[in-house]
């Protein structure tokens, strides 16, 4: 038996032109799940990325939540920790290793900086000795594009009042899913973090597919000079964390 097909690549039968056509264009087959509030689209991202890889029990889940004390607060390094829970290969890259002093002061960060500082500097500085892997380097979109055309995906931090899907209608694609009581990531000039999947490209196009937790119902597009504005805004920290296929 030859080996198997990576998913979301269109192949003509094998050759080179086959591989190259493949590189050029990458859908993976990433299930959409929806957040429940307006602070868990770190988790419902992770939910995504473990139902790709076969790996996501509900119950099993919230067990791995309440062990790692995931509550309203959630940032890249407790999914970094999330994905090492369930044996998922992973490799997160930012530019910051801890908090970065000058988000005290950015409305997104303000109400919870003071508590979480320690705790996500202690989860940094225990990061090696618990096998988390996390690296302070640059991510280029060529560096991107090479993880997803392997079948692999990627969780990313943007901002989502920059992130702009050229696919969803004007008055919900900069707002998070939020229930009745909770306000709106509606566009304002300040950072809103969120998280997304990534689940492909378009080299013709120019563009990165991706899933928004905000929806339960649509992939997301957007060119890649929004999203490369977007996961580079301040206060993302270009945090991106890769999750390998083959975990």
């Amino acid at each position: 038996m030859g080996a198997p097909r990576r998913p979301g690549h269109e192949d003509g039968g094998g050759g080179s032109g086959a591989a190259a056509r493949a590189r050029d264009f990458v859908q993976l087959p990433v299930p959409i799940i929806q957040q429940l509030y307006h602070w868990d689209c770190g988790l419902a991202c992770s939910r995504m990325v473990l139902r790709y890889l076969g790996q996501l029990d509900d119950s099993e889940f919230e067990r791995a939540l309440q062990e790692l004390q995931l509550t309203r607060s959630i940032w890249t390094i407790d999914l970094a920790y999330l994905m090492h829970h369930f044996g998922v290969r992973h490799r997160f890259c930012t530019q910051t290793l801890g908090v970065d002093k000058g988000y005290k002061n950015q409305s997104f960060y303000r109400k919870h900086f003071d508590t979480e500082e320690t705790r996500v500097n202690q989860l940094f500085a225990q990061a090696k000795a618990c096998k988390v892997l996390v690296e302070k380097c640059t991510v280029s979109v060529k560096d991107i594009q090479a993880h997803l055309a392997q079948g692999h995906v990627a969780i990313v931090l943007v901002n989502s009042g920059v992130l702009h899907c050229d696919l969803c209608s004007s008055p919900v694609k900069y707002c998070c899913f939020t229930p009745s009581g909770h306000r709106c990531f509606c566009r304002t000039p300040d950072y809103q973090g969120h998280f997304i999947v990534l689940r492909g490209y378009n080299r013709a196009t120019g563009c990165i597919f991706y899933n928004n937790p905000a929806y339960a119902d649509r992939m997301c597009s957007t060119s890649i000079s929004n999203f490369e504005e977007a996961r580079t805004s301040y206060g993302t920290d270009e945090d991106i964390l890769f999750v390998y296929l083959d975990s």
